[in-house]
């Protein structure tokens, strides 16, 4: 009880470092050799979110079928659904948008939080709002940006009525916030960011804080203040570096290399995506493969380097490949637009439409979010 305590303190305070880790296994060791299954829970619990939050995907999704194992032994039919939503997020993250969506949408159809242990108290967050934050990102990944803005308001407003500081932070951070960010709706996602900023300093949770700061700073850099957003990016991404907390960040490594190119700082941005595709590669960290290699290919094409286009050219196909094998119209149709951009401006707009317009009419809804927007104005020129 004390090591799982310790550990759950550690993750708020400190973040995932290796001593957060070291609890989380010595609680785990205690509650094995007692035979006592609800600590082998919490602290299976705690190793899954330590090993997810360092971007270890292979070893979370482990961490979470043994769990599911363990779960389905017990009385407790809700333990079960936590497992699916365990093995689901970290599918998500795996790439494997299709089955991680159907694991998290069965667990929100059936689970109940049972009223004598309350999971908010073992598992630190409200289940539900746990599984929905993800379930919005996968639904933006496959091209459903309106029902994914709905499902992350929606899960915050949910948390506000529950009162659970925690609970709250996380739907912020985890969804709600990038997500306004990511469809251009910048005057929910200041609302948003401001009310991360202020529960997480009223509650002292200081990893939360430095997710809304970083967040802030993004926001900035979008709003075209490139300047400060770099300087309260440079600052958490130090911060969120100790804690070893690598969740999302390279969802937002395109704002970072925004604010780097439109400060003349081109070369560390490719430093910043070389980096972050080697941690893809090393940790199976698939999701956002597809839009790493879109970004490293507009970064070649400002280096402006000999046979920049044709280098530029194969990162944007690699790109549609991974999106399309994933299932992600959302990558594909970024890294689609990026393509059809480039071609145009190679006098080949025939070729260009040809390649953007089936994944613009793919879509059914967000036709004012910032993306397919772009992709709109792209197609209108070409003709």
């Amino acid at each position: 009880q004390l090591y799982a305590a310790l550990g759950a303190s550690l993750i708020q305070i400190k973040g995932h470092v290796p001593e957060t880790g070291a609890a989380w296994t010595k609680a785990l060791h205690c509650a094995e050799r007692l035979d006592e299954t609800d600590y082998q829970l919490r602290a299976l619990w705690g190793l899954w979110s330590y090993r997810l939050s360092r971007g270890e995907h292979r070893a979370a999704q482990t961490l979470a079928e043994r769990f599911s194992s363990l779960a389905a032994n017990t009385a407790d039919p809700a333990d079960l659904l936590i497992g699916a939503r365990l093995v689901g997020v970290s599918l998500h993250y795996l790439g494997e948008q299709t089955d991680a969506r159907r694991h998290l949408e069965r667990m929100l159809s059936h689970y109940v939080a049972p009223a004598s242990r309350p999971h908010a108290i073992r598992f630190q967050y409200d289940q539900r709002v746990m599984a929905r934050a993800t379930l919005a990102w996968i639904l933006w990944l496959q091209g459903f940006p309106d029902q994914a803005m709905h499902t992350a308001t929606g899960d915050v407003e949910e948390a506000r009525a529950s009162d659970h500081a925690l609970s709250l932070c996380y739907a912020l951070a985890e969804a709600a916030c990038p997500l306004a960010l990511f469809v251009g709706d910048l005057a929910t996602a200041d609302c948003l960011v401001a009310m991360l900023l202020d529960r997480s300093a009223k509650h002292a949770l200081s990893l939360a804080h430095a997710c809304g700061r970083y967040l802030e700073g993004v926001l900035r850099i979008k709003r075209g203040d490139a300047v400060t957003g770099l300087q309260l990016l440079r600052t958490t991404v130090d911060e969120l570096g100790e804690t070893r907390f690598v969740l999302r960040y390279t969802a937002f490594l395109g704002a970072v290399v925004e604010g780097l190119s439109g400060a003349g700082q081109v070369a560390q941005g490719v430093v910043l995506i070389d980096e972050a595709l080697a941690r893809a590669e090393r940790h199976e960290e698939r999701w956002c493969v597809a839009e790493l290699l879109r970004i490293k290919g507009e970064l070649v094409l400002l280096e402006g380097a000999a046979k920049a286009a044709v280098a530029a050219e194969d990162h944007f196909r690699r790109a549609l490949d991974w999106a399309h094998w994933q299932g992600a119209l959302a990558w594909e149709l970024r890294a689609a637009t990026s393509l059809a951009r480039l071609w145009h401006q190679q006098g080949r707009a025939a070729e260009a439409r040809e390649l953007l317009a089936p994944v613009y009419e793919r879509f059914t809804e967000g036709f004012g979010t910032a993306d397919l927007q772009a992709a709109k104005a792209l197609l209108t020129g070409v003709g």
